[in-house]
């Protein structure tokens, strides 16, 4: 969590996590200030609100309620688990198929 922090600030956090973790980083917004800690994340969101039309268009996706955060990260995360999966499989029994 970063407050009271310059933009550039806040991008150099994400991209130094994502650099020494070597995972996925998803940053959470609010504001234009957020902007370009939005774009240096893998996945990106941001709270959807008319004053902030700049971060809500630097983001992959928008929510209106920082409670809706849990139902994106669970369920819709979830679900685009399953279809990678289940892509994978599908290529893997393909591949196995026209192999033989």
């Amino acid at each position: 969590m970063c407050y009271r922090m310059t933009p550039s600030n806040k991008a150099e956090i994400v991209k130094l996590v994502k650099k020494s973790l070597k995972g996925k980083v998803l940053a959470i917004g609010d504001g234009a200030n957020d902007v370009p800690m939005i774009q240096c994340a893998d996945n990106e969101s941001c709270s959807l609100l008319i004053q902030m039309f700049k971060a809500v268009m630097a983001s992959d996706f928008a929510i209106a309620r920082f409670r809706f955060l849990r139902t994106l990260l669970m369920v819709h995360g979830h679900w685009c688990y399953d279809r990678l999966a289940r892509t994978f499989l599908y290529f893997l029994y393909k591949n196995a198929v026209m192999s033989e």
